[in-house]
């Protein structure tokens, strides 16, 4: 639940139902979390799976302090990251990846993440992500595979040529 509420800070989404705690619904649509945050950062090859709880647990610790810095109260049935209202989360993010904190590298290596499943799906095929609805690929307008789930492009990239073929180009497009 922290790391969903972590890659939502990053990416932010709408929530799954109405109890969604992870989820601070600040967004329409599908954010880091619809489109696999959780499923890239646990993916070996990623190379955080083995770190996901250590980091969990050092994102709660920061963020019981900042609550305690702030004054504000949690609540107590969630991890306290969680617990952060959004603006505070994005507030504690920010001091985490800040250029002064000597930790930055990991909470910005867990933010590249939470931002890569939103916007490359890196841990599953594209055309399997697209023909899911990955809300990701959806936004930033990826354009389906064709029905044999390959990409083709027009010949010309504009519907013509971009400039004149040289006149001593060869017949494999090599320059005389």
């Amino acid at each position: 639940m922290t790391l969903e509420a972590f890659a939502d800070t990053i990416v932010p989404g709408e929530k799954r139902h109405p109890d969604d705690h992870a989820i601070a619904g600040v967004s329409t649509g599908g954010g880091a979390v619809t489109s696999g945050a959780l499923e890239l950062l646990s993916h070996p090859a990623g190379g955080l799976a083995d770190v996901l709880e250590p980091l969990s647990m050092g994102l709660n610790a920061q963020a019981a302090g900042y609550a305690q810095a702030q004054s504000l109260a949690l609540d107590e049935a969630l991890p306290p990251f969680v617990a952060l209202p959004f603006e505070h989360r994005t507030a504690l993010v920010q001091q985490l990846v800040g250029p002064e904190n000597p930790e930055k590298g990991m909470w910005v290596g867990l933010a590249l993440f939470s931002n890569m499943a939103f916007d490359s799906a890196a841990h599953i095929s594209t055309a399997d992500a697209l023909a899911a609805g990955h809300p990701g690929l959806l936004t930033i307008g990826y354009a389906p595979p064709g029905p044999d789930r390959l990409w083709r492009f027009e010949p010309a990239s504009y519907g013509r040529p971009l400039a004149p073929m040289h006149p001593h180009t060869t017949a494999s497009g090599s320059p005389a």
